[in-house]
């Protein structure tokens, strides 16, 4: 009884020692902020994958093809699609989009990913970097509600509950993962993109979702699905400057 006094009598006098659970985080800022502090010292710094891309045609059927990524965070990203022999494929780094067609490049422009900002950078960036992103691209940090996700909890930050036509993201809250992301389409902002994120697996002090699912409108139009994850490989960091991107790889 004297121990349960003694503890009821600190929860009264400091209440901000004893945080509520779910109830700590109120916005979207401290989420970034947790999201940040939580993984800092262990988050990977580079990532390679193999990756199965399909496509969901119009009329059902699929196609598939295999690409080659290489990460360095924060904000490089290396993509191959196909064979790196062939030339071709995109670098986006530091929020810059260059895409290759036989080695040479087809086009470039400034980019913003926030599949690699708040899936990856997130982790690896001050939060001032990621806050003030989400806040120049339409993300209201200042809603946040509580919802469910795949059963678990999730904070769902730029909307308020049951509006899915507002630029948004969910993290986990348990693990505070990145695991569904809803935006107009950069190319063409009348169209949306609800992107999800399974499967997520640990990798070297951080994760990595292996099943990702893109829907527009309401339907499944494309999938990615990763394997042989290498955390915290070494990489060149020539690999991902445009000038060397036919004749730099790093595939072994």
């Amino acid at each position: 009884m004297k121990n349960r006094f003694y503890a009821f009598l600190l929860f009264v006098m400091f209440p901000a020692l004893v945080p509520v659970h779910g109830q700590e985080i109120r916005e979207g800022e401290a989420l970034i902020r947790a999201m940040h502090d939580r993984y800092e010292k262990s988050w990977y710094k580079t990532l390679t994958f193999s990756q199965k891309s399909t496509t969901i045609l119009p009329d059902g059927r699929t196609k598939s093809d295999n690409w080659f990524e290489a990460m360095m965070l924060p904000g490089k990203l290396r993509i191959d699609f196909g064979p790196p022999s062939k030339g071709n494929g995109a670098l986006l780094v530091d929020d810059y989009l260059t895409t290759f067609r036989d080695g040479k490049i087809f086009a470039d422009h400034a980019s913003m990913n926030f599949l690699m900002v708040l899936g990856f950078d997130v982790y690896c960036q001050p939060d001032s970097v990621t806050i003030n992103k989400l806040r120049n691209h339409n993300f209201d940090l200042t809603k946040m509600h509580l919802s469910t996700w795949e059963g678990e909890p999730v904070y769902v930050v730029g909307a308020a509950r049951g509006d899915l036509k507002s630029p948004q993201f969910w993290i986990e809250k348990k693990r505070l993962l990145l695991v569904r992301l809803i935006e107009p389409r950069e190319d063409d902002p009348t169209k949306w993109e609800d992107v999800r994120f399974f499967g997520y697996r640990e990798a070297s002090g951080g994760w990595v979702a292996i099943n990702v699912e893109l829907f527009a409108r309401g339907k499944k139009v494309f999938t990615e699905y990763y394997s042989d994850l290498r955390p915290n490989v070494k990489l060149d960091p020539d690999i991902f400057d445009p000038a060397q991107f036919a004749t730099k790889h790093w595939e072994e």
